[in-house]
Order: C-alpha cells, then structure tokens, then sequence
C-alpha cells in the first residue's frame, strides 16, 4: 500500500521563517499504524506571541514552562537536548524522525502546505530534503467536496468544527484542540470518514452504490 502520513504542528506564528515547536506523525504502511508526537527546541527571536499562546506554548513546552514559571527549572543548553516524554529533542533529531515518518508518504491534514513549509525548511535548514509525495491531501477540501456530494453547501470562509460536523467528524476535546497530535488524530478520523464511505447522491447524478454480491 501507499503510505499515508497525517501531520500537524504548533508553530510560532504563521509569518514567513515561522518555527515548529510541536511536531505529530501518525505514519499508516503495511506494517500498520504508528503515531509520534514530540516537542522540538526552537529559537523565539522571531517569534509571535500571541501565535505561541494558540497553541498553548507557555503551558506545554519545556521552555514555555520554564519561561511562565510553571514548570520545574530546567538545565537548558545546546549541549544537553532532552529527549522523550515532555521535554523536547533537538532540530537535527526532529529533522530526522519527519524525514523517516514521511519518506514516500501522501501527507494528509487540514491545509497541509501550512505545515509543509515549515517542514521542509526543517529538513532543508539540517542537511535533509522533504521526499513525501507532491499530491497533498487537504482533508478539509475533502470534506467540502464530500459534503456538496450530499447536497449540504459550505459557504466561504470554512469553519473547521461546522465543516466536519457536516461528514460526521467529532471536533478535538479542549484538552487536544491546537495541539498537534489532537490535530493529526483530528485529519484522521476527517480522511477516513470520507475515504471510507461511498457517496451516494440523491440528485441521481450518480447511480446510488450497490453491495456487489
């Protein structure tokens, strides 16, 4: 089968040169399902306040944490990355885990060129080169078009949580909601809810689905 690779991430604005600093894979192959979700070091010298605070920067993020006083005091350095649980892994490594994750994979997720970007200019920015497959599947478009297959209309702009809610797509909790495995687990259930349902019209544009005997 061809790899499917749902991703999402927390950044640190959506301005140009934008950071990740949450990174989550759920990679789908022919060995099964896998997901990861990791925190990343980064540098807020350019970074948007209020574009850390979406995403829960200063209460998730070791550096947050320390920074807003809610959190132990940490050993902070280059020399000494953490690694696993809640702390966060180094750019190189993060680099390497999202080229392995979506080597030959179509990226999946809610406008994935978002997260494509930053992602790219990760690998680039460690000496890696971005090689998930150049289709990008945008699971809200898909639901867009899944919805008009069922006669609802979506007008412009899309709202997210109504724009699911119309394929029968549960929003994240508020505890996963902006957090970047939430988002991905999120893209998910959104791509397999079309993926996985014929669509049958009613307009009689196209012959209703039949069980093949």
């Amino acid at each position: 089968m061809t790899p499917i690779c749902f991703v999402d991430t927390e950044t640190d604005g959506v301005h140009p040169g934008r950071q990740p600093w949450e990174i989550a894979l759920i990679r789908r192959d022919q060995y099964g399902e896998h997901e990861v979700s990791f925190f990343v070091e980064i540098d807020l010298s350019t970074a948007d306040t209020f574009g850390l605070k979406i995403g829960g920067f200063y209460d998730r993020h070791p550096l947050g944490r320390q920074i807003a006083g809610s959190g132990p005091l940490l050993d902070w350095g280059p020399s000494q990355p953490r690694e696993g649980g809640s702390e966060y892994v180094t750019r190189y490594r993060a680099a390497q885990i999202v080229a392995r994750a979506t080597h030959g994979a179509h990226w999946v997720g809610a406008v994935p060129n978002f997260d494509t970007e930053v992602l790219a200019e990760l690998l680039r920015g460690q000496e890696l080169v971005p090689s998930w497959h150049y289709h990008l599947v945008d699971v809200e478009a898909l639901a867009v078009g899944y919805a008009a297959g069922k006669g609802i209309g979506i007008e412009l702009p899309w709202k997210s949580d109504e724009l699911m809610a119309s394929i029968g797509v549960e929003p994240p909790t508020e505890a996963e909601r902006h957090t970047a495995l939430g988002d991905a687990r999120w893209a998910r259930r959104a791509y397999d809810a079309v993926i996985a349902k014929p669509i049958v019209l009613t307009d009689a544009l196209i012959s209703p689905v039949e069980e093949v005997q």
